[in-house]
């Protein structure tokens, strides 16, 4: 079991074990941040473990900029298209989109320079991406729906189950 820990700002830092966060919690540097809590119990007292601290003074954590893959690109935008909208489970010509028909299609095509990177690359259906073809998505005649940019939580946070407590702290696709 895990603990997300905040920084004072309400932003996430990082996940934590729930023994550091008993440490945190006995030095009083951290608040409970969510109701929902664990309890944990020794041979003298018994201790509420929430699932979610915040840090009681802000910390400084220099930009680390998540490290870009197309396993992250895709799931930073929730396996979302980022011109029609369409999401992985949705149904198109009666067939239900699985993650193996969305692909990373780069806004400026790399055969026109544009390189690997969060802000030139964003998840695109197959349908999508054929149309696009070796354009810009204005030369295509397409909109994007958002803005592709560099994500605030590394994905490996994110990746399977997580909590609900958790979810108004971080994005979830």
């Amino acid at each position: 079991m895990s603990v997300l820990l905040l920084n004072a700002s309400y932003e996430p830092l990082t996940i934590i074990s729930y023994r550091r966060a008993v440490a945190l919690l006995l030095r009083e540097r951290v608040d409970a941040a969510s109701d929902e809590a664990r309890v944990m119990h020794s041979a003298g007292q018994s201790l509420q473990i929430p699932s979610v601290l915040r840090l009681r003074r802000y910390v400084n954590v220099p930009q680390r900029g998540a490290r870009w893959s197309r396993t992250g690109v895709l799931r930073r935008d929730g396996y979302r298209c980022i011109y029609c909208g369409i999401q992985a489970g949705e149904e198109r010509q009666g067939r239900v989109l699985t993650k193996t028909d969305f692909s990373v299609d780069h806004i400026l095509p790399r055969s026109r320079g544009g390189k690997n990177g969060w802000g030139n690359t964003a998840c695109a259906c197959s349908v999508c991406n054929q149309r696009k073809d070796a354009r810009t998505p204005h030369e295509a005649g397409m909109t994007m729906l958002w803005e592709p940019k560099i994500p605030r939580v590394n994905y490996f946070v994110l990746y399977g189950e997580v909590p609900e407590a958790w979810k108004l702290y971080l994005r979830t696709g």
